[in-house]
């Protein structure tokens, strides 16, 4: 998705980071004989912000929560600056939950008649504050740790996470009225959850992956969670995290010229720590990019790994970065397509990447296999990675903007099929060039496949209607997106053209198109 991609004279904006907005999660712990658990809930499919995994419950600070720290004083004085994060984990606890402190240092249910006042409207909550229905009095918790979303996410916050512990037997979470940001609520072990997502059986966003390896390793070092918590209350972990997208799958992010509104592009780096490490589409060409790889390829040193090589999914400049000044950073083998290796200067420990061709990558724990696809559609050459993990699914799909088939190089017929192939394989997560990782791809890949489809049918509705040039195709066929640029629309409907004239749906004979 580069800025090379766009028809000649379109010139588009640099696209802007966006600033995180404040919030606050609360890790509600309990009390049992093989250890302490922490609660996490399956977010629905439909959220617009991280759906389809599992997460602590909490939410953004709100105009209600601010209110209450400036005209309330008196509650929670003993705390400092993080009053107001305190009053949104107890909102929260409320909307989400369904539990509110009891007064007393313990907990309770919530009435149905509050909690639907408080859904309704997050007032609700300060007047049912005021009016002593619900109360902080009594109310412990220990912020353990911070965590910024990302720059290349939608929406991206700046996280407190809060440690509650609720004793034994803990607190019984229940869903809100009408709708819920969670469908299931469960009680794991920090060291049973990382184990489950290792296994590949649940999804988790990087923050949650890198705060449960140290709750695991707290735990090992004080001896319960409690402790631990305790522990990393009075130093909590900060400086730069580890972007985990996948077990064996790291993630950094390399500023990028490439299409708004993302803003980088994902250089992953495959493999286990402490073994066969595999970089793919390290698209570094500036210096805070270069710093970024620099940082990445001493701490893959510094773990006893090994790099085996570089993969490049496609030759766009947004992926390939300055090999140039990478060769000084770290030196290996460049794997990729044909196509994409004939864009690059090349050497002779290079290897071709085609269809049916598979790698496996040593590790601590044993080999995991990598397979490659081919899905050329976006770009001559681009190539998937497969395995239990997920796909590394380059330029195919995002959850940021949108992807192009530009019309001199692409292939509309190509990409659906290209989407149609990935989405059979049922991976577990896609791993894309851009944005966050995709939890549900099923859902994404149908939304994408379906869009393109009901596009194409357009187009040739446009052509059968009568209308014979691209610019009023174009016209007609996107005249559901009036926020479409005309340039960029008339680019994406000639891709279409191009694959209903070799379906033979619609023939040109110099003077312009017609049904066939």
């Amino acid at each position: 998705m580069d800025m090379g991609e766009l028809p000649d004279g379109m010139d588009m904006p640099e696209s802007k980071i966006t600033t995180p907005h404040p919030s606050a999660s609360v890790i509600l712990s309990r009390e049992r004989a093989g250890g302490h658990e922490i609660l996490l809930g399956h977010r629905v499919s439909e959220l617009p912000a991280f759906p389809d995994v599992w997460a602590f419950p909490g939410g953004g600070i709100s105009r209600v929560d601010r209110a209450a720290a400036e005209s309330h004083p008196e509650w929670l004085s003993e705390r400092g600056g993080d009053r107001v994060s305190i009053f949104a984990l107890l909102r929260e606890m409320v909307e989400e939950l369904g539990v509110a402190p009891d007064g007393a240092g313990g907990f309770c249910e919530v009435s149905a008649e509050v909690r639907e006042l408080i859904c309704g409207d997050k007032s609700g909550w300060l007047e049912s504050m005021e009016s002593g229905e619900l109360t902080a009095d009594g109310f412990h918790c220990e912020m353990i740790t911070e965590r910024i979303t990302p720059p290349q996410a939608p929406a991206r916050f700046h996280n407190l996470f809060y440690h509650v512990p609720t004793g034994d037997p803990g607190v019984t979470p229940s869903f809100p009225p009408g709708r819920s940001e969670f469908d299931e609520f469960r009680w794991w072990r920090p060291s049973d959850l990382i184990a489950s997502w290792e296994d590949n059986e649940l999804r988790l966003p990087p923050p949650i992956v890198t705060l449960a390896r140290d709750l695991v390793e707290a735990i090992e070092r004080e001896g319960d969670l409690q402790s631990a918590c305790d522990a990393l209350a009075a130093d909590p972990p900060s400086g730069p995290h580890r972007f985990e997208y996948g077990p064996g799958v790291e993630c950094i992010l390399i500023r990028t010229a490439t299409l708004p509104p993302a803003t980088h592009t994902n250089c992953y780096i495959l493999g286990e720590r402490g073994g066969e490490r595999v970089i793919v589409d390290p698209a570094s060409r500036d210096e805070d990019g270069l710093e970024e790889l620099a940082l990445k390829v001493q701490e893959i040193h510094d773990d006893g790994s090994s790099i085996t090589a570089t993969i490049f999914t496609h030759r766009h400049p947004d992926h390939v970065g300055d090999l140039g000044r990478i060769s000084e950073i770290y030196q290996a083998p460049i794997w990729a397509s044909q196509e994409t290796l004939a864009s690059i200067t090349p050497c002779d420990t290079d290897r071709v990447l085609s269809e049916g061709n598979s790698f496996v990558l040593e590790g601590p724990s044993g080999g995991v296999r990598w397979d490659v696809i081919e899905s050329p559609g976006h770009c001559p050459g681009q190539i998937c990675l497969v395995s239990e993990a997920g796909v590394v699914s380059a330029d195919n799909c995002s959850t940021v903007g949108t992807i192009l088939v530009p019309s001199g190089e692409g292939d509309m017929g190509a990409y659906i099929s290209g989407l149609e192939r990935i989405r059979a394989l049922k991976p577990k997560v896609l791993f894309p060039g851009h944005g966050p990782l995709v939890a549900n791809p099923e859902r994404l890949l149908t939304h994408y496949i379906e869009h393109r489809k009901a596009r194409h049918q357009k187009v040739l509705e446009a052509v059968r209607a009568g209308n014979s040039d691209t610019p009023s195709i174009a016209s007609a066929a996107y005249s559901d997106s009036p926020g479409a640029h005309p340039l960029l629309a008339q680019d994406q409907a000639l891709s279409h053209l191009k694959e209903l004239q070799r379906s033979g749906d619609v023939e040109n004979d110099g003077s312009g198109y017609t049904a066939a």
